[in-house]
């Protein structure tokens, strides 16, 4: 049964003593499926929601909510549906993950729970996945959003050189084979084993520059989710979505679009300068067709910037939060 609306806005007064499990934890309902989110704050503060990547929840920002906190922030953090704490829904509630559902899904978490019609409007931060999630949410309800920081923006359609027209007959063929690949994929074997042995070890080290191998809470923060019964189904449901969706859900058309608006929020890309999964020149490439967007490189970092240098994430966003937004956030 979904949440009333008391159980929603007050959530479970239980702070964790793991640095992973910051904040107070909840549930939430969205077309019936179970969402995990976090808080850590006051009322009278500005909101701002974290938004983890692909493999990751939001305990991923055990090292960026408390110093958001402190600079005058509400910090949110919710779990992407597929993902973390949240619901790996089977295919009669969702068939397909992309970013335009969980584009959807932030929009109604800022509607329903930071109930930003009512407030301020957000502050969205996204890692990876949750870049391309936040920019998803922006793009059709700059209303609800007050800027975006983007660590970084991942998205195959940053790699096609050449765009041509496709028949829609084609276009639903081609969807058809892609769904019937990736149901032959025996992702139900797969998935136990590369979340059990050293295999996530190694995947995990690609998206940072630094050695992790004495990180266990890090190792945890992945793992865990990825050994539920369910999380077979979530990443089938994710690679048909991803490999799926309709062209105006890519990063460079939702970028085309929010450029030509006029009241656009400020958008921050910030790239790790060692990153293997995302190369800076994809960073660029955006801010070369898009001037109007920033960018910050950070050396000594890979693929997750927020985790592996947080003391310079943190001040990197907050001085310019503090530039765009025009509010001293350490005043507030």
């Amino acid at each position: 049964m979904p949440l009333d609306a008391t159980s929603i806005n007050n959530p479970h007064q239980t702070i964790f003593s793991d640095n992973s499990q910051w904040g107070r934890s909840s549930d939430w309902y969205w077309k019936g499926i179970r969402c995990h989110w976090r808080v850590l704050g006051e009322n009278n503060q500005k909101p701002l929601v974290l938004v983890h990547g692909f493999g990751a929840s939001s305990a991923h920002w055990r090292h960026n909510a408390q110093t958001f906190v402190d600079s005058g922030y509400k910090v949110y953090g919710l779990d992407l549906i597929g993902f973390g704490a949240s619901e790996q829904p089977s295919p009669n509630k969702v068939q397909t993950l992309d970013n335009a559902f969980w584009g959807n899904q932030l929009k109604a978490f800022l509607e329903q729970v930071v109930q930003t019609k009512s407030k301020e409007k957000a502050v969205l931060v996204g890692n990876s996945l949750g870049s391309l999630t936040a920019l998803s949410t922006v793009t059709c309800n700059s209303d609800l959003v007050a800027a975006v920081v983007a660590a970084p923006l991942p998205d195959p359609a940053f790699m096609k050189k050449i765009s041509f027209y496709e028949p829609i007959w084609l276009i639903n063929i081609r969807k058809l084979f892609t769904k019937i690949f990736f149901y032959l994929i025996p992702l139900e074997a797969l998935v136990p084993i590369v979340s059990r042995t050293f295999l996530i070890r190694i995947a995990l080290q690609g998206a940072y520059y630094r050695i992790i191998s004495s990180d266990k809470e890090l190792l945890r923060i992945v793992t865990r989710p990825a050994q539920r019964a369910t999380a077979a189904r979530a990443l089938r449901a994710m690679c048909i979505g991803m490999s799926t969706r309709k062209k105006e859900n890519t990063a460079p058309e939702m970028l085309d679009q929010l450029s030509r608006e006029k009241n656009k929020p400020p958008i921050l890309l910030i790239w790790g300068k060692e990153d293997k999964f995302v190369p800076i020149r994809i960073g660029k490439k955006i801010i070369n067709l898009h001037p109007w967007i920033d960018l910050v490189v950070l050396n000594k970092t890979g693929h997750c910037p927020h985790d592996e240098l947080p003391t310079e994430f943190n001040k990197t966003v907050l001085h310019w939060l503090e530039t765009n937004l025009g509010v001293n956030q350490q005043e507030a």
